[in-house]
């Protein structure tokens, strides 16, 4: 039975990037989470895309829930304006966190934490650990160079097509929610796909 997209995790950067549109890009995923009533499961910080996102569901009247470990606390600045603030003891715990409340992942422009997290929910998927969709959106065609690498790795023979096909690549965050709405369900990938 379908599950309800009650809310989405945003993985996104702790900067704002060099084009201001990725800005834009995370002002409206919040404002399009928040008027969907869908809850956004983000990384916790005040700073960068990161901040924005959160300020604008907060703004049109959207739930948050952030995630931080405490050595975070002063480096990424914990946003005070979130009203459920969970704080961990360590990256691994907030990926978990965020892994189980939300019902789909949304990956925006962002770093190495960004690509860390967007690797780490795409290789649970494919060991079959959930069926969640995960989206990546490609504001500006920010992400030409991770979907090559993930391209890659499937015509080198390190990856097979149907786990490729595991992360959908889309423009903007209208798609993304468009893709996130489908049977959005537990199952387990079957072990003869891996």
């Amino acid at each position: 039975m379908p599950v309800t997209l009650s809310a989405v995790a945003v993985f996104c950067g702790s900067r704002f990037g060099n084009n201001p549109l990725y800005r834009q890009a995370a002002q409206k995923t919040g404002q399009v989470l928040a008027k969907q009533g869908i809850r956004l499961i983000y990384g916790g910080g005040a700073h960068g895309l990161m901040g924005v996102v959160a300020d604008a569901a907060l703004t049109a009247g959207g739930a948050v829930t952030g995630v931080i470990p405490d050595f975070l606390e002063t480096r990424e600045k914990m946003h005070e304006g979130v009203a459920e603030l969970i704080v961990v003891d360590s990256m691994h715990a907030r990926k978990q966190i965020m892994f189980a409340r939300a019902d789909a992942f949304w990956i925006l422009p962002g770093g190495f934490g960004t690509f860390d997290e967007m690797m780490e929910i795409l290789t649970w998927k494919q060991l079959g650990q959930h069926g969640k969709p995960i989206i990546l959106v490609n504001v500006e065609h920010w992400a030409d160079h991770v979907i090559a690498m993930l391209d890659a790795a499937v015509a080198q023979g390190f990856a097979e097509p149907v786990s490729r096909a595991m992360i959908h690549t889309v423009p903007d965050i209208e798609t993304a929610l468009a893709f996130s709405q489908p049977q959005i369900a537990q199952q387990k990938v079957p072990a003869g796909q891996l």
